[in-house]
Parts: C-alpha cells; sequence; structure tokens
C-alpha cells in the first residue's frame, strides 16, 4: 500500500510503499476513503511534541473507510462495515500498534493511523457509521467533533441565557461553536485571527466575533459583558497566550475555562493564583470525555437533523500525495480542517 512514513522530525513526510502486515488478535483491515489532517499531527512533524522513540512510523488519527478484513478475536466490526476511525478509545479489544515494513525498515504505528491507503487499527479504534453519513464528513467524527463539541456538551453543559467564548476556529473550535447553539446561550463570541473564519463562525452561532490581530480579545470581552466576565471559555487555539487569555476572561465566583490546546512541549501556562481563589476554575479535555461508541450516534444526529453543518469545515482536498502541502497550509492558517482524499470512490 502507499503511505505517508515520517522518518526524520522537521522533515517532509515521505510518500512511498510499504508491506501490509497479517492481522494479529484484536486487529482490523481498513481500506481508507479519507483522512483528516489536524494540529496534533503537525505539531509531531515540525518536532514540537519533543523527541520521538518511535521514528520511523506512520501518522493520523481520524479517518474514514471500510473494514477489509477482521483479525482473530474481533466482535465490533465485520467485513464490509463502513466505519470512523480515530483516536479516542472505545469498545473492543485494546491492542498495541501495528509494525509495517519496507524491505528490511521496520516502519511503526499506533493504535491507529490515516496517512495511508490502508490501515490496521485496533479495535477499539473503530465505530461503525450510519448510512446517511457521507464518507468526507465522517473524518470529523473521528477528532474535530468529538473532542469540540464534546467539551461543550460532556464537560461545559452551558446554562441557557449564559455567555460561552470560542477561542480558536479550527475543526475542534469550530465543532464546539455548533454544539454551543444547541443550549441557546445569551452571548456567543467567537474569537479568531482570521476574518473568513469569524465570518462562518457568525453563521453558526456566535453573536460577536473578534479578531485578536486587530483589538485585545480579553477588553472586548469585558466590554461586550459588562465588566463581569464570560460564565464559560473553551480554548482551542493552540497558544499558550490565549489559554491565559481564556481563563482570564471567564468571571469570579464560578467562571470556567476548558482548554483543548496543543502548545509546544515545554510551553508553561502561568496563572495568578488569587484568580483560583476568587472562584475561577480550569480544565483540560481529553477529547471531549467522548464515548465514541455513544457519543457518535448522537452527533450523527445532530448532522442529520441540520444543527451540525459540518461540510462546511472541509474547506480544502488533497490527494496523497500533497500531504505536505497539506500540513504546511494548515500551519499557516489557511484551512479549518484538511482533508486528505484517499479513495474517495468508497461510499
Amino acid at each position: 500500500m502507499k503511505a505517508a512514513v515520517l522518518y526524520k522530525l522537521r522533515e517532509p513526510l515521505v510518500v512511498e510503499e510499504i508491506d501490509i502486515p497479517k492481522l494479529k488478535e484484536g486487529q482490523v483491515l481498513v481500506k481508507l476513503a479519507y483522512s483528516g489532517v489536524c494540529r496534533s499531527q503537525l505539531m509531531e512533524v515540525r518536532g514540537k511534541r519533543g523527541d520521538d522513540r518511535f521514528l520511523p512510523h506512520l501518522l493520523g488519527h481520524e479517518g474514514s473507510g471500510i473494514v477489509v478484513e477482521t483479525g482473530p478475536g474481533v466482535k465490533k466490526v465485520r467485513k464490509g462495515d463502513r466505519v470512523v476511525l480515530g483516536w479516542i478509545k472505545g469498545t473492543g479489544m485494546d491492542v498495541p500498534g501495528c509494525t509495517y515494513r519496507r524491505g528490511d525498515a521496520v516502519i511503526n504505528s499506533g493504535g491507529v493511523t490515516t496517512f495511508s491507503e490502508y490501515s490496521v487499527v485496533s479495535e477499539n479504534r473503530c465505530v461503525q457509521l450510519p448510512d446517511f453519513i457521507p464518507m468526507d464528513v465522517a473524518v470529523l467524527f473521528g477528532c474535530a467533533v468529538p473532542t469540540g463539541a464534546g467539551i461543550v456538551i460532556n464537560q461545559v453543559s452551558p446554562v441557557e441565557g449564559s455567555s460561552v467564548a470560542i477561542f480558536g476556529l479550527g475543526g475542534i473550535g469550530m465543532s464546539a461553536l455548533m454544539a454551543v447553539k444547541l443550549f441557546r446561550c445569551g452571548i456567543v463570541i467567537a474569537v479568531d485571527m482570521d476574518d473568513r473564519k469569524l465570518s462562518l463562525a457568525e453563521s453558526f452561532s456566535a453573536t460577536h466575533v473578534i479578531n485578536t490581530g486587530k483589538e485585545n480579545p480579553l477588553e472586548r470581552i469585558m466590554a461586550i459583558t459588562g465588566g463581569k466576565g464570560l460564565d464559560y471559555a473553551v480554548d482551542a487555539s493552540g497558544s499558550v497566550t490565549m489559554i491565559e487569555t481564556a481563563f482570564a476572561s471567564v468571571r469570579k465566583n464560578g467562571g470556567l475555562c476548558v482548554f483543548a490546546s496543543h502548545p509546544e512541549q515545554g510551553e508553561k501556562i502561568q496563572l495568578d493564583p488569587h484568580e483560583l481563589i476568587s472562584g475561577k476554575r480550569i480544565e483540560g479535555s481529553w477529547g471531549g470525555a467522548c464515548r465514541p461508541d455513544s457519543d457518535i450516534p448522537k452527533f450523527s444526529a445532530l448532522y442529520k437533523n441540520g444543527d451540525f453543518p459540518l461540510e462546511k469545515l472541509l474547506d480544502k482536498r488533497y490527494p496523497l500525495e500533497k500531504i505536505n502541502n497539506a500540513l504546511d497550509d494548515l500551519e499557516k492558517g489557511k484551512i479549518i480542517r484538511a482533508l486528505i482524499e484517499i479513495d474517495k470512490g468508497i461510499k
């Protein structure tokens, strides 16, 4: 099969032919239709997550495809099933990552990888895909939607009429913004430095938008909230500065900041302890506290009902051979969610 391999940090991925191994217990072979590209993979390739002892290896943790074969003991899916692949563990066997070969070279992978024509994945990284979800949209159910919408639905659960801001309008931030609309909040603020993304945010649920390149977000939020601060802030920017700003923007005595960012390794957030003892709260999010097997069907229903117009997030598509271009465009902030077309003939 053809796959994109990371051999050295801070160098382009190498797209080449590698061998598909025989399945072991708990493994599933999936023929991929599409893969997403998110900030996590960008950070890995650029060497911003520290030393990488698994090189060379495959990447990608959100995708869609069809089951080709199942290994011993697999009961959750079977040949011919349409599936979503994601990094968040669901039900089923949790088995170690697969190893591939190119000649004498061993190429590692984790429990799920998606930058390839086929992927051997752990059973618990597969979720059956409803027939009404297109394969391209399905990619977003592997990471962006569970994390972004999951933060809002599973962790924040805003009170009707409350105030909330979303910092960073990539796939996770936009998914969070869609979910906020379900709770009928009174003030919904979208924060980013890209006017195109801010315009899209207004078409979802944002009552106010703030371009961080043109105005001070904290000052503007305090003006909008009458100096009180927000009830809730969700950060998906990947910036330490924005995490700190999001925390500073929530109100004393109960304000909550939740972040799902990937700052560069070694960077630290700095918080004023007095803000914490004043009743502000901050917490991180591990995949939006999502349970894929029960939450993905719920998110799928919201898509079917028109509440989650996810097609609007898929703004640019690339063949597998151009995956380095997708990473470059993501790094430059040109796209919301890169979509890698691997086999668009799979329906």
